[in-house]
């Protein structure tokens, strides 16, 4: 998750796809230059140890945008194959604070 959300950040759409599992991946995912990534909280994870296939995370991601600052909160599926995680698809809502 961190390292999607670095990506997020960064504007690395090439990570961003290659770490999206194969059955979800969007064509493509390209950055929206008017938005800021600030930081990322972890606020929950279920399993996603090294002896678990799938995983979830919850985070709250940070932004700031044209219309101000925003979060991001997002409960998040992570499926492991061949030793590495990939991001399946998430639950999330977006608020402004």
């Amino acid at each position: 998750m961190r390292s999607r959300f670095t990506a997020f950040a960064l504007g690395d759409e090439s990570h961003l796809l290659a770490s999206w599992h194969p059955d979800t991946r969007p064509q493509s995912c390209p950055p929206d230059p008017g938005t800021r990534w600030l930081h990322l909280t972890i606020d929950d994870t279920v399993d996603g140890s090294p002896f678990h296939r799938e995983g979830e995370v919850e985070f709250t991601a940070v932004y700031r945008d044209a219309e101000g600052r925003g979060e991001l909160h997002e409960r998040s599926n992570f499926v492991r194959v061949d030793g590495r995680w990939y991001y399946v698809d998430g639950v999330h809502s977006a608020g402004r604070g």
